[in-house]
């Protein structure tokens, strides 16, 4: 949130919010928790202080969650002395014009949250440039919600402008003639980058891209695997800066590209990918990608899918995939899988190469080296690839898929629900 909210001074401490989630029915993006939410609350420096769960078949144009439920929200937040709410979708500017008078109190989205993280965690001149373009873009549609002063009027002599311009156009045309010389900026950065691809193309580097969801530990593995000291934490977008380094692997006797990319997350911005299309070139244009999955989150199958709808989105959903299930470490004795190593089906029924690590502990590193030197010399075409591993028989797993009964194989599989086996 900003500094100030528009009603309320603030006590010593991160400032309190309450957070709304509004389930619109199937097929509607809804978290019915709300944990996601209040992890990216507290990434911003915000401290939730209640939760708010509305339920209705379409937004309210005016209120978004209607005005019964608007109340509801206005005395919770005299009730908390919360400094403002932050709602887990995306509003109009109206929707968040109308709700910040109602409420008395700053309101943000999910989409304006997001790119208050980004902003403050992006260190590259790149990432920098990507921010404050998606920045930009999220907040022309919202001037006149945030200043007054947008309706005067200015013109004729000693102001800029044409006669009767008003500070909204003039504020509009330098928000877009920024945006211009953003975008003019990138287009160089991205010719940097393709030129750097071709001299890595030239030399006959195997390239490997990680992604994942957010705080699924791709850049602890990426450190665990490179030694390259990158910036990990237990928080959500930790880094978004890509970072890319040399893996030496022994069985191959050859070093390999490692990519370290920024993390995915439910109804990332538009705006976002759009602005980070250099950085996420480092995905669509690897050989393999390595995607790190969170083995302890309860809402697994739902990263899992998310992380592959953005990539079919920015064009690098064909390319060949390890599933790296991470942070086995954290999971119950009873919990740990049978093997370091299957065979995954993912949600399009493609077949992927499955291994289970805990990069913070090194559990498993040596098995995905194997994979990554094998993938590296025998190439990954669909003549070898999902790699078998040998000395047992190999449980294809399908999370995404109602099995009736489980073949025997996968029995005391800790991925597969209890009816399920």
């Amino acid at each position: 949130m900003s500094d100030a909210s528009l009603s309320q001074s603030r006590e010593p401490g991160p400032p309190r919010v309450v957070l709304v989630g509004v389930d619109f029915g199937p097929g509607s993006s809804f978290d019915p928790t709300l944990d996601e939410l209040a992890l990216l609350a507290e990434s911003a420096g915000d401290a939730p202080v209640a939760r708010v769960i509305a339920r209705r078949k379409a937004p309210d144009a005016a209120l978004f969650v209607g005005s019964g439920k608007a109340d509801e929200i206005k005395f919770l937040v005299q009730a908390e002395q919360a400094h403002g709410v932050i709602f887990d979708q995306s509003l109009s500017p109206a929707q968040q014009r109308n709700l910040e008078r109602h409420l008395g109190v700053e309101v943000l989205d999910r989409t304006g949250l997001i790119l208050e993280i980004f902003g403050a965690r992006a260190r590259s001149h790149e990432g920098k440039l990507q921010v404050e373009l998606a920045r930009l873009e999220y907040l022309s549609t919202r001037l006149v919600r945030r200043w007054s002063h947008l309706e005067r009027q200015r013109g004729g002599v000693g102001h800029r402008g044409g006669p009767g311009e008003s500070q909204y156009e003039l504020d509009r045309r330098m928000i877009e003639q920024k945006i211009k010389s953003l975008k003019a900026q990138l287009v160089k950065v991205k010719r940097q980058r393709n030129t750097q691809r071709r001299g890595r193309e030239r030399n006959g580097t195997f390239r490997v891209s990680l992604v994942g969801y957010t705080n699924a530990g791709k850049s602890t593995l990426f450190n665990a695997l490179t030694k390259a000291g990158t910036y990990a934490a237990n928080q959500l977008f930790a880094t978004l800066d890509t970072t890319t380094r040399q893996l030496y692997l022994a069985q191959a006797q050859r070093s390999v590209s490692l990519s370290d990319t920024v993390g995915f997350i439910r109804d990332l911005p538009h705006t976002l990918v759009e602005s980070f299309e250099a950085t996420l070139l480092e995905a669509t244009e690897a050989d393999i990608l390595l995607h790190v999955v969170d083995a302890a989150s309860p809402v697994l199958l739902e990263q899992i899918e998310e992380v592959q709808r953005v990539l079919q989105t920015i064009g690098a959903g064909h390319i060949p995939q390890v599933i790296v299930f991470n942070k086995v470490d954290a999971l119950e004795p009873h919990q740990q899988p049978r093997h370091s190593q299957d065979v995954y089906e993912l949600p399009d029924g493609t077949r992927a190469c499955r291994v289970f690590v805990s990069a913070i502990e090194g559990q498993g590193l040596d098995v995905l080296r194997q994979v990554l030197s094998r993938a590296a010399i025998e190439g990954v075409g669909p003549e070898n690839w999902p790699f078998q591993p040998s000395g047992h028989a190999i449980p294809v797993h399908n999370l995404t898929s109602d099995m009736p009964e489980a073949e025997p194989s996968l029995a005391g599989d800790p991925f597969i629900n209890d009816a399920e086996t």
